[in-house]
């Protein structure tokens, strides 16, 4: 299956829009965003995604209530832990909150974060670390995101234009 990666939209509603849009073109089975969604308002381009989407709090994330409405419940306290077709995957915010030698010994294939706002696809022993960047592009001036294939568990980072 391919999955689209997201993280740190922070309210840049065309970002959201334009990745929505591209996610749609790739037909990805499924969204995952990582957190700092930042107000509801921000999340609603989600709901035109093709397929079902998930996601955790960041550290921005003030209004989680509101998020969790807006979101219908998608929107999970992080450690957020799936299935992917068979594999293992955690979803957090802030990397530098995960131990890493307990994900081995818990046999996670995947670890989806964010936070820092750069890219970053990795392998440490079994563990393939995604951080899909900013979606937002404030920081950095490009719009960025992950599309991961859990089939191969290969993801290769991606960045829109808007």
């Amino acid at each position: 299956m391919l999955i689209g990666v997201i993280a740190d939209s922070h309210d840049n509603v065309p970002a959201v829009k334009r990745a929505v849009a591209y996610l749609n073109e790739k037909k990805v089975g499924m969204v995952i965003h990582a957190g700092d969604f930042i107000a509801p308002f921000a999340i609603r381009p989600l709901a035109e995604l093709r397929c079902t989407w998930i996601g955790v709090f960041g550290n921005n994330d003030g209004e989680q209530k509101g998020l969790t409405n807006e979101s219908k419940g998608r929107i999970q306290p992080a450690p957020y832990e799936l299935n992917l077709d068979g594999k293992k995957v955690l979803v957090v915010h802030d990397l530098a909150t995960v131990d890493r030698e307990v994900l081995v010994r818990a046999k996670v294939q995947v670890v989806i974060s964010g936070h820092t706002h750069e890219p970053e696809v990795t392998r440490e022993k079994e563990i393939l670390f995604i951080n899909p960047g900013e979606l937002g592009g404030w920081l950095s001036g490009k719009n960025t995101l992950v599309l991961l294939d859990t089939e191969k568990l290969e993801a290769t980072i991606e960045e829109i234009s808007l």
